[in-house]
């Protein structure tokens, strides 16, 4: 995926939504998330070096309120904001 660094930025900065192909049944996912621990309530974890050459990346899904781990090769697109943005 291009632009990983960019996209972590912005998650560590606030919120993103990212689109991505959920392995197990392939259904597509929307996915507004972040890395900010302001965002993040009682389940505040922190990752400070993030490796933009991972396969994957740790988020906290806002809509979820839980941890989630997403294989990069599987987003196929990102924004800035929430859902509605």
């Amino acid at each position: 995926m291009q632009d990983l660094e960019k996209l972590i930025k912005t998650l560590q900065q606030g919120v993103a939504t990212i689109t991505f192909e959920k392995i197990n049944t392939g259904e597509i996912r929307v996915m507004p998330c972040t890395l900010k621990k302001d965002l993040m309530g009682v389940n505040s974890f922190s990752l400070e070096n993030i490796n933009p050459e991972s396969k994957s990346i740790v988020v906290y899904a806002l809509d979820k309120k839980a941890i989630r781990d997403v294989m990069v090769d599987t987003i196929t697109s990102w924004h800035k904001g929430s859902t509605n943005a």
